[in-house]
């Protein structure tokens, strides 16, 4: 298994992504690896870690989500790995809830999702967004 974490995706694959058949509401499992230090494009905030300034990120990002009617569900460090091998773990998982894809590509589109993304790009270095669908049984 090939493993490449990334900060946006290429238009290929948000295409097919946003593409695909709308199913109702889905939770997107984000796999988070920060960046040592914050990298803004105009120098500032050199101070900040990575996973500060995607805080910055994630907290209006939380706003956004909520007033689309979806729900932050979880936000945790990675402490470790059980199971698998990987050559690098990530350093956090969040699982945001979202009650379409359209309203998650309307977020995604949003300018008020642009007004942020620097604070996105300064700390990340690169992550996997899975969507999920409830399963039977949870």
């Amino acid at each position: 298994m090939q493993v490449l974490n990334a900060v946006y995706p290429p238009p290929e694959q948000a295409m097919d992504f946003f593409g695909g058949a709308e199913d109702g509401p889905f939770v997107m499992v984000n796999l988070l690896k920060f960046k040592p230090k914050a990298e803004y494009a105009d120098g500032s905030d050199a101070h900040l870690t990575g996973a500060e300034a995607y805080a910055r990120y994630a907290e209006d990002v939380r706003k956004l989500v909520e007033a689309l009617g979806g729900k932050i569900r979880y936000g945790g460090q990675v402490t470790g790995l059980l199971i698998g091998e990987v050559e690098e773990l990530w350093d956090m998982v969040a699982l945001a809830e979202y009650p379409s894809l359209a309203a998650f590509q309307q977020m995604a589109m949003s300018p008020q999702m642009h007004a942020i993304e620097h604070h996105r790009t300064a700390g990340l270095a690169g992550q996997l967004n899975i969507r999920t669908r409830p399963g039977a049984g949870f």
